[in-house]
């Protein structure tokens, strides 16, 4: 789909330069000048902002609505860095800074919601809501294996996490057919895996260096700095949160959000039925017909 139709769905794309990094993301603006909060749309890990295609143009009606492509993803740059959640957090808030400078609601999936979280409780000024989807808490990674077998899966997990072993393996999961094996996974579905969305999921793992961008995140990944716990987040955070998760998550348990319902008293949990780690794509019409009304309800009715 060239550039052009993809303007129709999600706006203008734009590039910005951060820390010397090109940042790609996209902007919708309202026909009608409007002073609801502006939105910010983030991806989920392997995504990018044309995963928000059947979303942006309806949220936009009435409010100025971004989308990021997070550092290593997407049509953003993709270095050989240390990756964080505390780094495309800071992406964001610089975001922020540069291009809106009002309270904005952030709206993320997997990857994605952490970094809502974690701008919620770090930049509590930028947010006036946040609606985080399907939100994987790495940090129990650790907690359930063992710890008389902590070691060794550490040290398992960095032979396998070389580079020599893990170039070769990015080159069978960067396939098309295999990513359209893992999206048949995250979608509950299957007739939701077009060759389109294939294309999104796929089509950035081909730029330049992506390999070792791939060795990259899986190290970063494995350590315990890479996400500051959920149950720590999210007793920080003083704004309107509206939790959505899809029951047939086979990527994230769906269980696991009731580990965090109590956390937070500000926090209105709505499962998603027939629906599985990516709701907003999937399920678009159910996604918006439960955000909709509670950005009326919780966040625009509270200026």
């Amino acid at each position: 789909m060239v550039e052009s139709d993809w303007e129709q769905r999600i706006g203008k794309q734009r590039d910005w330069v951060w820390r010397g990094w090109q940042v790609r993301y996209c902007f919708w603006r309202p026909p009608v000048r409007s002073s609801k909060p502006p939105l910010i749309l983030l991806h989920g890990f392997g995504a990018a902002i044309e995963h928000w295609r059947h979303n942006i143009s309806v949220l936009g009606q009435d409010r100025m609505v971004y989308a990021l492509d997070l550092l290593g993803f997407g049509g953003s740059r993709k270095p050989v860095t240390v990756y964080s959640v505390d780094l495309w957090t800071e992406l964001v808030y610089e975001f922020w800074r540069t291009f809106i400078q009002v309270p904005v609601v952030v709206v993320g999936n997997s990857l994605g919601s952490l970094v809502c979280l974690a701008i919620a409780a770090s930049h509590p000024h930028t947010v006036s809501g946040i609606v985080p989807i399907n939100i994987p808490d790495v940090s129990l990674r650790q907690a359930t294996i063992p710890k008389p077998l902590q070691p060794l899966v550490n040290t398992i997990e960095g032979i396998f996490g070389s580079p020599p072993i893990l170039k070769p393996l990015f080159q069978l999961l960067r396939r098309r057919a295999t990513i359209r094996q893992w999206a048949k996974v995250a979608y509950h579905n299957k007739e939701k895996v077009t060759p389109e969305l294939v294309e999104i999921l796929a089509a950035p793992t081909y730029d330049e260096d992506t390999a070792d961008t791939f060795c990259a995140l899986f190290t970063s990944l494995r350590q315990p700095q890479f996400s500051p716990p959920i149950q720590t987040l999210l007793p920080q955070i003083n704004c309107p949160i509206l939790l959505l998760w899809g029951r047939q998550d086979c990527m994230v348990p769906f269980k696991l959000a009731q580990q965090f319902i109590p956390l937070n008293p500000n926090l209105k949990f709505i499962p998603l039925d027939n629906t599985g780690h990516c709701p907003h794509d999937e399920t678009p019409e159910q996604f918006l017909s439960i955000l909709i009304p509670w950005l009326t309800s919780q966040v625009d009715n509270s200026i």
